[in-house]
């Protein structure tokens, strides 16, 4: 079942060095996100591409709970959204019916549980859907969940990592574009 990184789900305590943290969880696989995010353009516009108003803010708030801001900027912060609607009108059409369901079936199992729409429950209220959804349309969450990652800690020039915030807080350079010399003037 999935969790937030670092959330108890008893009373006890474990020591901080027993935890993993949710950026070592997620930069497992960093080196893959360059190898499999396509070399599409876009910029994160007042407008959506594929997504409704009311999606995005699902979307944005699903990626806000698995890549949580902490010290370090998230999900949300990093414009992920953007990069998975950028993405679903280009390389990812073959995605789309899946995230309509996936966001229809978020909201339905906030509105059975909770009464509300995902976006108005708190965080924890926000993880037990999760849960939910894991378990009842898992190809939806493990997409997000893979997705969310390449956003994040993919090339900004793909429509995520706004200001190359992952980048910035693992210490990376920005990497050169392949092809291009860069000269000292």
């Amino acid at each position: 079942m999935w969790r937030r990184p670092g959330m108890r789900t008893d009373s006890s305590h474990s020591p901080p060095a027993a935890q993993v943290g949710r950026r070592v969880f997620l930069g497992v696989g960093l080196a893959a996100v360059g190898a499999t995010v396509s070399c599409t353009r876009g910029t994160a516009g007042g407008t959506w591409r594929f997504f409704t108003p009311a999606q995005a803010q699902t979307v944005d708030a699903i990626c806000a709970q698995l890549i949580p801001a902490d010290q370090d900027p998230g999900a949300k912060e990093a414009g992920v959204v953007n990069f998975i609607d950028l993405q679903l009108s280009k390389r990812f059409k073959k995605y789309r019916a899946v995230y309509q369901q996936g966001i229809d079936a978020v909201d339905a199992a906030s509105r059975s549980k909770f009464g509300t729409r995902f976006v108005e429950l708190t965080g924890e209220r926000q993880v037990e859907v999760l849960n939910v959804v894991e378990e009842n349309s898992p190809v939806f969450f493990d997409l997000i969940v893979t997705h969310a990652r390449q956003g994040f800690y993919g090339d900004p020039r793909h429509g995520g990592n706004r200001n190359m915030v992952s980048w910035k807080m693992l210490g990376l350079p920005f990497p050169p574009v392949r092809g291009r010399e860069h000269y000292k003037g």
